[in-house]
């Protein structure tokens, strides 16, 4: 039986992360086309353009997840130096004016060769892959703080001072996360992870209450009904969209809040049209599927027999369940606004690519340890 389980390639063998990514995925293309075909109409003339492209990212995707998969997870110890300046050298990049390509008003896409996509997403996940070498390799020294927790607090600083001239504060705070959650989950000291605090406030206070715009989505947040028509815009109709799919939903396509009303409905608040138009049990479904996917990656953390598939492990667990956290908080109305995807579902080739990608080392993580 051991020498059978040998032969399964990862890609089959880790049915509970293989399953729920699948079906997310094809949750995705169905929502997308839901969400986009009006705005598809009237900026492509076709209701299934960016359905099309989804269904070509997710392809693409799945073939990443499966090389990844394949590949022996600790071959990424080998080249975690690499992957560093790799992660330098993109966010450099992305600031060069004859490489990046405006959007809103930032800089946060690449566009080399007629290709576009966004470093910083890519830069979660290989800043993962660096942060489980690392914390694995000073585990006997990972409680003295300056080996434990003062170079990767520096690593994290230096990374949210080149994001900032993005500009993209939601990503300085996912990257905060991940790297606060992997050391806490390698061992280091909760009053070293805890030090920082009394710089933050200050920080805090003049990137946010001194910047007019982040204030108006703190104020908006705690009462988006006091501006509907304008600040609170968004959410508002977010909320529209739960409330009017009541338990079941008025039916794929018969949602309204997509015709124009709710902005990026095939993006950021596709989970308000899954709730508009499949109700509070399509939202259950959907958080359901993230839960066994979440509980399974526990499981690969909790029992991999080396402290770097174990943190690695853990470091996806968490950049996959902050993405939910935050895209479904916002749309529920419980964060301030900040343009997330929906991991597996929201329209986009980077988040899907860099999503499945991360499945795929999960994966074989899951699968060395049967081994």
């Amino acid at each position: 039986m051991a020498e059978k389980i040998k032969t399964i390639h990862p890609f089959f063998s880790e049915g509970k992360v293989l399953f729920p990514v699948l079906l997310l995925s094809g949750i995705g293309i169905i929502m997308v086309y839901s969400a986009s075909s009006a705005i598809s109409m009237e900026n492509h003339n076709s209701a299934i353009y960016y359905m099309q492209k989804q269904c070509l990212f997710f392809g693409i995707s799945l073939c990443a997840m499966f090389i990844t998969a394949s590949l022996p997870y600790n071959l990424y110890k080998k080249f975690s130096y690499l992957i560093f300046f790799f992660i330098i050298a993109l966010l450099v990049a992305v600031l060069v004016p004859q490489l990046n390509m405006k959007a809103g008003g930032a800089n946060r896409w690449l566009n080399l060769w007629g290709f576009t996509f966004q470093p910083a997403e890519l830069t979660k996940l290989l800043l993962i892959l660096f942060l489980g070498y690392s914390l694995s390799k000073k585990q006997e020294m990972i409680k003295l703080f300056f080996i434990g927790f003062f170079p990767h607090a520096l690593l994290f600083s230096f990374l949210a001072v080149l994001i900032i001239f993005q500009p993209d504060f939601g990503t300085i705070v996912v990257l905060g996360l991940i790297t606060w959650g992997m050391m806490f989950i390698a061992g280091v000291k909760i009053i070293h992870l805890l030090s920082p605090t009394p710089l933050l406030i200050p920080v805090i206070y003049f990137w946010v209450y001194k910047v007019e715009y982040r204030m108006e989505r703190i104020m908006t947040f705690l009462n988006p009904w006091n501006d509907p028509s304008d600040a609170g815009y968004q959410v508002t109709h977010s909320l529209k969209a739960f409330g009017s799919g009541g338990i079941f939903g008025k039916g794929l396509g018969l949602g309204m809040q997509k015709m124009h009303y709710l902005p990026e409905p095939h993006t950021d608040f596709i989970f308000s049209i899954i709730g508009e138009e499949f109700g509070l049990a399509g939202v259950l479904t959907v958080l359901s599927l993230y839960l066994v996917l979440l509980l399974k990656g526990i499981d690969i953390a909790k029992t991999s027999d080396t402290a770097f598939g174990a943190i690695t492990a853990s470091g996806i667990t968490i950049y996959i369940g902050i993405q939910v956290i935050i895209n479904t908080g916002v749309a529920l109305g419980a964060l301030p606004t900040k343009g997330l995807t929906l991991p597996f579902i929201s329209y986009g080739g980077t988040s899907l690519l860099v999503n499945m990608a991360a499945m795929g080392i999960l994966m074989n993580i899951g699968a060395s340890q049967k081994k």
